[in-house]
């Protein structure tokens, strides 16, 4: 391994297309100084910046590492540990999203088809229990398309407050319910087909209930064996440390991604207090976000670090016969 001293100054690149919010820039982008020559450097290298690199993470919203050693599952998790961050592994969550392991601390991003395309959301903002931050890992880029959009759910806030103070009030006092629908068995070639034994960690009916009522959550056990579940009052918007209000929900990804949430949005989403949300609310949310996002075209071996508060992600359809692959770790919450 090099000295750490050799590697310490981090060197910053900038491309046309990032978004420039006062005097950060979204998101920014850290390229090796050609002295990270294994991953053991590049650790080296993020604990001698480390101060640095979360001031620049908690500011811009996202970080992407570009050009170092990174060519593996195992040489991910051993960069992303190298941060000293508390894993928040992939069982513990409550996301039915089917994923597939590499490691304790890696797995896949997504397994949907892949002319399907992800929208925008805060990664498990519909759980009780979500990360404070994501690591992506670009182990192989597609062909074409496939880019993993990056919005800056503040700003986004920002400008629905502007125009439109009502209803932005509406989601900061009232809140939201999610609905989600969870088979009685693990469906792999579903995007959402992770069963109730597994989202919950359970293998009774009893185990299941008792784990809902521990948080929160009203359900109803369907004919097919599936459970459908009500969360308890979750935030949509939460304001950070810097005074900062952000867009914090699954609300985009939900309206313009759920299976038949397009043409009844309370089947799946309401406010806290059970009232519809206004249609031309999700809308209007749905298009101004496009207006903060930034589009990550992948190069083999990024790593981009997201502030899963501050910044939304999803991932645009790609084609092609190299296959895309984007793996995840997660980073327990800090609030």
């Amino acid at each position: 391994m090099k000295n750490v001293n050799e590697t310490s100054e981090v060197t910053y690149a900038n491309v046309a297309t990032q978004h420039h919010y006062n005097d950060d820039v979204f998101p920014s982008i850290v390229v090796n100084n050609t002295n990270c020559e294994t991953v053991a450097d590049t650790v080296a290298f993020v604990k001698a910046n480390q101060a640095e690199l979360e001031a620049k993470l908690a500011s811009s919203g996202a970080l992407l590492f570009r050009g170092f050693p990174l060519d593996s599952a195992e040489v991910f998790d051993v960069f992303s540990a190298g941060f000293g961050y508390p894993n928040f592994t992939y069982q513990e969550s409550l996301s039915n999203a089917v994923r597939i392991n590499f490691t304790e601390r890696v797995f896949t991003a997504n397994e949907a088809p892949k002319d399907v395309e992800i929208f925008l959301h805060h990664e498990m903002a519909q759980t009780p229990i979500s990360p404070s931050k994501v690591f992506f890992f670009c182990q192989s880029a597609a062909d074409e398309g496939g880019a993993t959009p990056l919005c800056r759910s503040d700003k986004l806030f920002e400008a629905l407050k502007a125009e439109n103070p009502q209803l932005a009030d509406d989601f900061k006092q009232k809140g939201l319910k999610y609905t989600t629908t969870m088979p009685a068995a693990d469906d792999a070639n579903s995007g959402q087909g992770r069963s109730w034994k597994s989202t919950l960690s359970v293998e009774t009916v009893e185990e299941a209930e008792a784990k809902l009522s521990e948080l929160g959550y009203s359900w109803e056990w369907m004919a097919d064996g599936s459970l459908k579940a009500v969360t308890p009052v979750l935030p949509a918007v939460v304001e950070m440390t810097d005074g900062s209000e952000v867009f914090y929900n699954q609300l985009i990804a939900a309206y313009m991604g759920w299976k038949g949430v397009r043409e009844n949005p309370s089947s799946a989403i309401t406010f806290g207090d059970g009232s519809d949300i206004p249609k031309e609310g999700l809308e209007r949310a749905s298009e101004l976000a496009e207006d903060f996002t930034f589009d990550l075209e992948w190069q083999d071996g990024d790593v981009a670090v997201v502030d899963n508060y501050r910044t939304m992600h999803g991932r645009r359809p790609y084609s092609g016969d190299r296959k895309r692959v984007v793996l995840v770790a997660l980073v327990a919450a800090d609030r």
